[in-house]
């Protein structure tokens, strides 16, 4: 492949990655967070740029709530204990909404809804929800967790058995890699938590503006690499 064939392909790459309203989402998130961070909750520029971009995702976030809506009445996979269910349910019905009422704050901090008071109340109940959202996602991922590693064991137990190289079998490899997905999930909803907290102020002399900043900016990282093309992430693996 000539390096102009190779151009071609990543840029193939880049505009099928861009195309995705919820990567320029979590481009967006990147630089919100990254600007609170360089801001520290004072104002000028960086404030400036933070609260616009705010403004500016809750575009791109209308009637994402369906999606989650979707998936909250759709059946789970078959096997999938009880206590894991209701809590990736859980965690569907407090996203969406949280994304159906962050359609109401829009509206209030774009001069459509006059009430002003209860624009930020909705907008505080909104955050609380995507709170409960991330602790659910983060037991979530806790359990699916521990599922998948008791089955790594089980098949290293019959690979010994059958003196087979465990890291040769399709079927281990593709559990380390789902193994490494959920681990950087749990890592992203353990920190989206921080920063619920810090959006909320419920610690604001442990959780400042710039520790919020820094966490949203990291899971905002982890979200932009978890949307990564197939092939792009095949290269980096």
């Amino acid at each position: 492949m000539s390096t102009l064939d190779a151009t071609r392909a990543e840029l193939a790459l880049l505009v099928l990655y861009l195309n995705k309203a919820e990567a320029r989402d979590k481009i967006c998130r990147a630089i919100q967070y990254g600007s609170k961070f360089l801001s520290n909750g004072e104002a000028g520029t960086a404030q400036n740029v933070d609260k616009s971009t705010s403004l500016a995702r809750k575009v791109f976030r209308l009637f994402k709530f369906v999606n989650d809506l979707h998936v909250l009445i759709s059946p789970t996979p078959k096997g999938t204990p009880l206590p894991l269910i209701l809590l990736g349910k859980s965690k569907n019905a407090l996203l969406s909404t949280f994304l159906f009422l962050d359609q109401i704050v829009w509206l209030g901090r774009s001069g459509v809804y006059k009430n002003k008071e209860r624009a930020e109340l909705i907008a505080r109940i909104s955050l609380f929800c995507w709170m409960g959202s991330s602790v659910c996602g983060t037991f979530v991922e806790l359990g699916e967790m521990g599922r998948l590693s008791a089955s790594m064991k089980k098949l290293e137990k019959e690979l010994k058995g059958k003196n087979s190289n465990k890291y040769e079998n399709e079927q281990y490899r593709a559990k380390v890699e789902k193994s490494n997905e959920r681990t950087l999930a749990l890592i992203k909803s353990a920190m989206d938590i921080v920063v619920a907290v810090g959006l909320l102020q419920l610690a604001p002399k442990k959780v400042t503006p710039r520790v919020t900043g820094a966490f949203g900016f990291v899971t905002s990282l982890i979200s932009c690499y978890q949307l990564l093309p197939a092939p792009a992430k095949s290269k980096t693996s």
